[in-house]
């Protein structure tokens, strides 16, 4: 015989398990329906608060918000966070789908698109032909991913030599637009990686860039061939000054260092950095005192010579070597009714006499013959 249940308060039962066992009396159906269905609503709200705290609590990392900081309304219906991971979102990838988006031309459709570029100035013509080489620029890039961190950095500047590109490009000539692209795309992410290799820029001369692209791969070479590969041999091999060499292998073999970071305590006047101990390369104090009182020395002769001096010799002195704008040739030959080459024979004459007294002065301390005026 079955065991009655009790009146009162229904056991609460799990969710999805059917209970076959034990069977109510008919007498308590009803007041145990009620209560059944009493529990259901309770349940049923304390579920709805729980979803409702779990989405205040939910962190979106991709929902866009307002200028007052709360979420804008979206159509795209979201998805649930709870018991999920939130997904690291790809940018690459992102952009790559993007890219497909855009179909590649064919031969005749890319001549008809750069002629009508060419002879018409058609901005959209231009657009199809950038929009249908956006992946050769990221192909491109891919190839320079070890020389930065941020592919996308090289991607942008191979789509700016991309552009360039398009704007030179000739379609009469009877070349791909993809091979032509290819050398201004190269050209804007190297310049890219250059100047942002080192917080100092490094290659600011032509042999300083071939040095910084060449220079480990010349290395490796002549080591495979069983050469030493000494500065001096560097140099020949790449053509640029061994000089050149030095310094480029100093700068990529050690990072920057700040000339301003301190480098411990120092003594009673605080910590010292690396421009405390920078040689000094302005002249010592006896020898500034020396060249000061030559200079005065040499001033003083120079205007008691000019008054030995007479006529256009006086003015040839005074206007081309005693002045900080002096006049041309030209200029004094026009002034005294002579020619070019006359006011050189009458500077030179001046020179020689110049030359002369100042040796019979001060000796050899001035070489008059170093002196030029262009």
């Amino acid at each position: 015989m079955a065991e009655q249940r009790k009146p009162g308060k229904a056991k609460r039962k799990k969710p999805g398990v059917i209970d076959v066992g034990d069977k109510p009396a008919e007498k308590d159906s009803e007041e145990e329906s009620e209560e059944d269905s009493e529990e259901e609503k309770e349940e049923e709200g304390g579920a709805d608060l729980d979803m409702a705290a779990a989405a205040e609590n939910a962190i979106d990392v991709g929902e866009p918000t307002s200028d007052d900081g709360g979420p804008q309304d979206s159509a795209e219906p979201k998805e649930s966070t709870r018991g999920g991971s939130l997904a690291k979102r790809d940018p690459m990838g992102v952009y790559m789908r993007e890219t497909r988006r855009y179909p590649l031309l064919t031969p005749e459709e890319e001549k008809a698109l750069a002629v009508r570029l060419v002879e018409q100035g058609d901005t959209g013509a231009a657009r199809r032909l950038i929009e249908s080489n956006l992946r050769l620029v990221v192909k491109i890039a891919y190839e320079y991913r070890r020389a930065h961190r941020n592919l996308l950095d090289l991607v942008q500047e191979g789509n700016i030599g991309l552009i360039q590109a398009v704007g030179k490009f000739d379609p009469y000539r009877g070349v791909k637009l993809s091979s032509y692209a290819a050398f201004w795309i190269r050209a804007y992410i190297l310049k890219f990686i250059l100047n942002n290799w080192r917080l100092v820029k490094i290659g600011t001369t032509q042999a300083q860039r071939k040095l910084f692209f060449n220079l480990r791969k010349e290395r490796e070479k002549l080591e495979q061939l069983g050469f030493q590969a000494t500065t001096a041999l560097l140099a020949e091999k790449l053509d640029v000054p061994e000089k050149e060499v030095i310094d480029m292998e100093r700068r990529l073999s050690a990072p920057e260092a700040s000339l301003d970071a301190p480098l411990g305590t120092g003594d009673d006047d605080g910590v010292r950095t690396r421009m405390d101990y920078l040689p000094d390369d302005s002249d010592r104090p006896d020898r500034q005192v020396a060249n000061s009182q030559f200079s005065e020395l040499l001033k003083s002769k120079l205007e008691a010579f000019s008054k030995t001096l007479e006529g256009r010799e006086q003015t040839i002195f005074r206007e081309r070597w005693l002045t900080e704008d002096p006049l041309t040739l030209q200029e004094i030959g026009d002034r005294y009714q002579v020619s070019r080459e006359r006011a050189r024979q009458l500077e030179k004459r001046m020179l020689d006499r110049l030359k002369k007294y100042l040796e019979a002065e001060l000796g050899t301390a001035v070489d008059i013959g170093a002196l030029t005026r262009e």
